[in-house]
């Protein structure tokens, strides 16, 4: 037993209610199991229940034993001033709280118990895989409904944050996040970094020149330090120490990293797309706002590295001809990880539900997304029908069963949902 599966049993009433009592043998009715409390104090809060004939109303708390009231100091603590019974799986002693006990143990079915406890043991890819093809598409179809929304609202938070720091300053923002998905998992701190010591003012100036652009991205992330023999990254090193006295440009401190990359993904590789891709843009942010087609988005974000690095991948190593453009897994991470969650939170903030609604229509429009999580829930019989299913799958994989919070997924609550009769 832990603390939290007792707060669950409790929350959803998955105990033997017929004559209840207290330790004290006193007749109890749960009127209202109260409101579960995430935050501190009590664990159940606005709960009422009836004691004999006395009426009660006020917060519930939980424990393992009795005992770890006085364990957790709650006498002293004046957030626990208002509870009117204490709920324990054991009551190993009698403490003599001014409220009535309830213990569990004895009340609780075993077969729940045992279906915890085989949940929590597995290895399998999911918590519940023994049990998940038994449930109704339904049931999987909402909780999958759920876990997209949490994702959007976990990356809206994000974008909040970053507003925060600008002054909601939308355009810039957006930079940062572009900036930050082109870096991918290995590099996205780093250019994120990059991006917010390049304010879209400093980057406006130089634009239309793309080796200054170039110059500036490839500098500020470190990638121009060395002694170049070649007449290409000498010019950008040049370019790029003129710019840094003439801005006073802050030192970065996050190293890009080559190591386990396709060399596609190099950040070499990913900085010269994204210099192309502001030297051919204006207001991207606005245009994409304004935009209703998503094949129009797509020919926003398309870029092409300057020929340079049709030859190269990284500095003064030659490799065969081949023109650097983002492809199209690159633009739908893009689309994904920048363009949606933007728009959606633009939406959001501004109670605009069009862009909110456009946003999950384009995450619908886009193929799903291919990877071990998608596949092993497909052996499953889960569908994964477009970019909105897959980010759900990934979300619920990483938030919920890697986590094993089952008792916070609709698809834990069905499963241990005792059976009636």
């Amino acid at each position: 037993m832990t603390e939290q599966l007792l707060q669950f049993i409790w929350q959803f009433r998955y105990f033997n209610l017929q004559q209840l009592a207290t330790t004290q043998n006193e007749i109890l009715q749960i009127i209202h199991s109260g409101n579960h409390n995430t935050n501190q104090g009590p664990d159940f809060l606005n709960a009422k229940i009836k004691v004999g004939n006395t009426l009660l109303a006020g917060s519930i708390e939980l424990h393992l034993k009795a005992t770890d009231w006085i364990n957790h100091k709650h006498s002293t603590d004046k957030n626990y001033n208002n509870v009117i019974l204490h709920v324990v799986w054991q009551n190993d002693k009698n403490i003599g709280l001014p409220f009535p006990v309830l213990e569990l143990q004895n009340r609780v079915s075993v077969l729940l118990l045992k279906k915890y406890a085989g949940i929590m043991d597995t290895k399998s890819f999911i918590p519940c895989e023994k049990h998940i093809g038994a449930l109704p598409a339904l049931t999987i179809s909402s909780w999958k409904d759920r876990a997209a929304a949490e994702r959007m609202q976990q990356k809206a938070a994000y974008i909040q944050s970053l507003l925060q720091q600008n002054n909601n300053h939308w355009e810039e923002t957006f930079w940062w996040l572009l900036a930050r998905n082109f870096g991918l998992p290995q590099n996205a701190d780093a250019f994120e970094a990059v991006a917010k010591s390049l304010p879209i003012t400093i980057l406006a100036k130089h634009k239309n020149q793309l080796i200054q652009t170039e110059a500036l991205l490839l500098g500020q992330a470190g990638l121009l330090n060395e002694d170049f023999a070649e007449h290409y990254p000498k010019m950008l090193k040049k370019e790029y120490l003129f710019l840094q006295k003439k801005y006073q440009l802050p030192a970065i401190h996050i190293p890009v990293n080559f190591l386990r990359m396709r060399p596609a993904n190099f950040p070499t590789v990913r900085l010269a797309q994204l210099a192309a891709l502001i030297h051919s843009s204006v207001h991207l942010f606005s245009k994409i706002k304004e935009t209703t087609s998503l094949k129009e988005i797509i020919k926003l974000l398309q870029c092409t590295a300057n020929d340079y690095w049709n030859y190269h991948y990284r500095f003064e190593k030659e490799t065969t001809v081949k023109p650097k453009s983002p492809g199209k897994q690159m633009s739908g991470i893009l689309l994904l990880n920048t363009v949606i969650p933007v728009l959606y939170t633009y939406g959001l903030l501004n109670k605009k539900e069009e862009y909110k609604t456009r946003a999950i229509l384009f995450a619908e429009s886009i193929a799903p997304e291919k990877n071990s999580i998608t596949a092993n829930f497909g052996h499953l019989g889960i569908t994964c029908l477009n970019a909105y299913d897959s980010q759900a799958l990934i979300y619920w994989k990483k938030n919920y069963c890697t986590e094993k919070r089952c008792l916070q997924c609709s698809i834990g609550n069905k499963i241990l949902k005792p059976e009636k009769g």
